[in-house]
């Protein structure tokens, strides 16, 4: 269980320039909880607050330059992600699998108190063997962090979430989408939930903890409240 109730985030957040990411970052800068934000980035995210610095950094698979700036948090949400729509299953393991791990490893010898919250979808496969080659990745990649020395981790399910109204990053379809989420609602209640309820999931399983690791939708949208 986390030993932050009387203390308060200071968190890493990576994927900003992301639709998800956008989404967790503007939670934590709203959120009385978070006292700092450090996002990394390959491009200027163009976002200030007083909260937040940021870190551009174009290679993702090697931090050792910018590893003295990475300690003192005790919260990682990784909401970086790539589709795996065209891509082979060697290219797609490299960006997502290896690529994570890359600054999970990193983290977990800098602050090994820190909870590290990870971004899969629903439907990843945790058997690793499964028909769905996303899936299959994902699944790895989940177990993976499980097993780093982190005092938390957790992997993060999410359906489709109803985007955050006015952040930048909301992915096309889902604005053309978004009339339709009363009614998603109704029909697929587990399947559904909000940016919001993410961002707001991460926070409190950070401050709380959970008794489960993966966090499917049902799980995002009641540790939200």
């Amino acid at each position: 269980m986390s030993n932050l109730q009387n203390e308060t985030i200071k968190a890493i957040i990576t994927g900003s320039t992301g639709m998800v990411g956008e989404g967790v970052l503007h939670e934590c800068l709203l959120h009385p909880k978070v006292e700092s934000v450090l996002i990394i980035n390959r491009r200027p995210s163009g976002i200030s607050h007083p909260k937040l610095q940021e870190i551009i950094h174009t290679d993702f698979f090697d931090f050792s330059g910018i590893e003295n700036q990475l300690v003192g948090y005790n919260a990682c949400y990784f909401c970086l992600g790539v589709s795996s729509v065209g891509m082979k299953e060697p290219e797609y393991y490299r960006l997502s699998n290896t690529l994570t791990l890359q600054l999970a490893n990193t983290l977990s010898k800098l602050n090994p108190s820190m909870t590290f919250c990870y971004v899969s979808g629903a439907g990843t496969d945790s058997s690793e063997k499964g028909r769905m080659m996303w899936a299959r990745v994902k699944g790895k990649t989940e177990n993976d962090l499980f097993k780093l020395p982190f005092d938390q981790v957790f992997a993060f399910r999410p359906g489709y979430m109803h985007p955050t109204k006015g952040l930048k990053n909301t992915i096309r379809s889902y604005k053309y989408m978004s009339w339709l989420y009363p009614l998603l609602k109704r029909i697929f209640p587990n399947q559904v939930s909000t940016l919001k309820d993410l961002g707001i999931a991460m926070i409190h399983v950070t401050l709380h903890g959970y008794d489960k690791k993966t966090l499917e939708v049902p799980d995002i949208k009641s540790v939200s409240k």
